[in-house]
């Protein structure tokens, strides 16, 4: 495998996957016992970011974005591993998300510019300050808490059709969430997270670091870099929802000091940036269901121009207008995303339903089709399924 210590100048579209596979842990044939601490950290570095998502119509989407890397693990062995190890904890990063804890004081400048929703009915209360100090007393003095542990506080505001209608504790929660004031401790079974002080989730070693803003932000995209192997300013910014403005000096001194180099790829539009940790694989062997949240689909312009791949999730689109089927997942064989599968877990049937198949343009059907009832059969084994039903 070489390096991208070559200097290119110009690396061609096929080049540009495979850097992107690498670079996301895609690379690589899934481990024979994926369940060791060194898998679940391996693949967690590999993308940095874990975004969550916990929509259960195949299984939550964060838990499928390891399966991709790892094959059949243990799901509770890997809950324990990111909320016990203390190497990884909950921010605002992407979207909510799993990062290293390391991560801690480079998210210190958007705990500090964090506002909540404007219609977040904390505000409705007579004392917000004073409900919002209690709940962090009660924290520190008894423990950590759920919403349902708090004491109620009714809010006098109105509620609009549509709105979501979380109980006024649960912003409280949320509130001193994004501004650091709490930590996520675990989550329970029906996915609510548990709530406990920073200090005691975090080493001091990061909580009590402090990074400028500017050095925050050159970091992250710095692991941006690493995580994505090519890249646009586009791309780098987007993977810690960074503004391209804010990005593009800080991308700039990365240039600089060697972190990046500028490079074309093939087809793609715009200035391309190469990680300095970029690796560039001959041939990806293997097979991948892609959950709509992993980090290699989860920016729908950069899979265009990676894989010709227009994809959109269709979750939230009237049946009747879907193109492709409410839960989609891409199919990924070697550097291609081949097809698309509409899937859901029939969990009182025992059974995988494959709603639909869609192949893309130019691919081998059959070659496909053969990989991919590996992949759903392998799939439903993990997901305690007992067998997969095709639309057919």
């Amino acid at each position: 495998m070489r390096t991208s210590r070559s200097r290119r100048t110009t690396i061609s579209a096929a080049e540009a996957r495979r850097i992107a596979l690498a670079a996301q842990g895609l690379d690589r044939g899934r481990p024979a016992s994926p369940n060791d601490a060194r898998h679940f950290r391996r693949a967690l570095h590999a993308i940095g970011v874990l975004q969550l998502d916990f929509v259960n119509v195949l299984i939550p989407a964060h838990f499928l974005i390891l399966w991709s890397r790892l094959g059949g693990y243990n799901r509770r062995r890997l809950e324990r591993f990111l909320y016990d190890s203390r190497e990884f904890t909950e921010q605002w990063a992407h979207e909510a998300s799993i990062v290293r804890t390391s991560d801690w004081p480079l998210l210190e400048h958007r705990r500090q510019a964090w506002e909540p929703w404007r219609r977040n009915p904390l505000a409705t209360l007579d004392d917000p300050e004073a409900y919002l100090r209690d709940i962090l007393e009660q924290v520190r003095d008894q423990g950590a808490v759920t919403a349902n542990d708090l004491p109620a506080a009714q809010s006098p505001a109105r509620k609009k059709p549509g709105d979501w209608h979380r109980p006024v504790q649960r912003w409280a929660l949320e509130h001193h969430f994004g501004r650091g004031l709490l930590g996520v401790r675990r989550r329970l079974g029906n996915f609510q997270r548990v709530y406990d002080l920073p200090e005691r989730l975090i080493d001091d070693v990061h909580r009590v670091r402090s990074v400028s803003t500017h050095d925050a932000r050159r970091e992250l995209l710095r692991q941006s870099a690493t995580s994505l192997g090519v890249a646009t300013l586009q791309d780098l910014a987007d993977y810690y929802r960074m503004s391209s403005r804010d990005a593009s000096p800080r991308v700039a001194e990365l240039v600089e000091e060697g972190a990046l180099q500028p490079v074309r790829v093939e087809g793609w539009k715009d200035q391309a940036y190469l990680a300095d940790t970029a690796r560039f694989p001959r041939k990806i062997e293997g097979a991948s269901l892609l959950s709509p949240f992993d980090p290699m689909v989860w920016c729908r312009p950069r899979a265009a121009r990676l894989f010709d791949f227009e994809y959109r999730i269709e979750i939230y689109v009237p049946e009747a207008q879907r193109r492709w089927g409410y839960y989609v997942l891409p199919f990924l064989l070697g550097d291609r995303i081949v097809a698309r599968v509409d899937l859901k877990a029939d969990r009182k049937a025992g059974a995988l339903l494959v709603n639909a198949l869609h192949h893309e343009a130019g691919t081998d059907q059959k070659k496909t089709e053969a990989a991919l009832a590996d992949e759903l059969g392998a799939l439903a084994e993990w997901l305690g399924l007992e067998s997969t039903r095709h639309w057919r």
